[in-house]
């Protein structure tokens, strides 16, 4: 009775927690780049003092999506997907890395090549920073041009290369902020003369938005059957106490 207990309310609670995953998903569905999240669940048991009858489910370490989004071609010069696997690396404020697919780039105010939610772009040498009033040719090698208004394309000034990252999908987590970063532990991330963008395009999400509905259908029906088998463990509970009571 209480293994039936343990796992009806834990199981109820990670349903609610895997819809709320899907229900991000879902928001995410036009956003540039997103990876899906995924849920992973696992019994284990209650360990304490007495005999391990108990059980719960947990969560396991979420994990995402890494297939490619489709892409879409923009046309603007400081759009940029990555090709095939790989990201594009950003400093945070606490100057470490992070990494992102989210290509659709932007010049701040004191000339910093941005993201769209305004984190600095890295460079192989360090954040990249554009002349005033010049304009951005972007290679598919990720080497960044700034050219002034009537300037050649021949003898332009080279600002930097895009930091392009490919460490294996095995070392990599996903922050509460979208961004990936390095396991603790593991040593940083070094750029990849290999990997090539695509540049006038943009990578978008790899939500599935079928799939999702689908799994949030999928969620509620396991919610109402751990809570079936919550009203089932209490109806025992009550028959045993009227047997009990007779004795």
């Amino acid at each position: 009775m209480d293994r039936m207990i343990y796992v009806g309310m834990t199981g109820a609670k990670q349903a609610l927690e895997q819809q709320a995953a899907v229900a991000n998903n879902m928001a995410n569905v036009s956003t540039p780049g997103f990876r899906a999240q995924i849920n992973n669940f696992r019994a284990v048991p209650v360990v304490g003092e007495e005999t391990a009858t108990r059980a719960m489910v947990v969560a396991t370490t979420p994990g995402a999506d890494m297939r490619a989004g489709p892409l879409t071609q923009t046309g603007r010069a400081l759009d940029v997907a990555v090709r095939g696997d790989g990201w594009l690396t950003v400093q945070m404020p606490d100057g470490s890395e992070a990494f992102t697919r989210v290509g659709n780039l932007q010049i701040g105010a004191d000339g910093q090549l941005l993201t769209m939610d305004s984190r600095p772009v890295v460079g192989e040498a360090g954040p990249l920073v554009v002349p005033p009033g010049s304009s951005l040719v972007i290679a598919d090698d990720g080497v960044v041009t700034a050219m002034g208004a009537g300037d050649p394309v021949v003898g332009a000034a080279e600002v930097g290369r895009l930091k392009l990252v490919n460490p294996p999908v095995a070392d990599l987590v996903r922050g509460d902020d979208g961004l990936f970063r390095m396991r603790t532990g593991v040593a940083a991330a070094q750029a990849d003369p290999a990997m090539r963008v695509l540049t006038g395009a943009l990578e978008g999400s790899n939500v599935n938005p079928v799939e999702a509905m689908v799994d949030m259908i999928a969620n509620a029906r396991r919610f109402e059957m751990q809570m079936k088998t919550l009203q089932t463990a209490e109806a025992n509970d009550q028959q045993a106490n009227k047997l009990l009571s007779n004795s």
